[in-house]
């Protein structure tokens, strides 16, 4: 089984950075696309940013754009989400998913809490 394990979350000030990563097991991951995604206490679950395997396209949630980067390392089966200039509406748990629709596969990690707080 496919197991996701986030990590680098934490309290942080407004305006301070952070930088989630989000280990792989398997081999599934270099062919997989790749998300980051935050639920907000109260909120449903939303999308702050996606990388498209194949393509090397990335998408962004409007709130995420200029701030938060998504990036991977294959070769670590990792995925990142550097976020900068953070804002307390940043503050959710963020899980990472890995999937693979054409083989109906979709893996999400337990999340990890982001408190922007001062």
């Amino acid at each position: 089984q496919v197991q996701l394990v986030e990590s680098g979350g934490g309290l942080v000030q407004p305006g301070g950075s952070l930088r989630l990563s989000c280990a792989a097991s398997g081999s599934i991951f270099s062919i997989s696309n790749k998300g980051w995604y935050r639920q907000a206490p109260g909120k449903e679950r939303e999308l702050v940013a996606v990388i498209i395997s194949g393509g090397g396209f990335t998408n962004y949630a409007d709130s995420a754009k200029g701030r938060f980067t998504i990036s991977t390392d294959n070769a670590k089966n990792t995925v990142y989400l550097q976020m900068n200039g953070l804002k307390p509406e940043d503050t959710a748990v963020y899980y990472c998913r890995v999937w693979y629709g054409t083989y109906g596969m979709d893996y999400w990690g337990k999340g990890t809490l982001v408190t922007v707080s001062s």
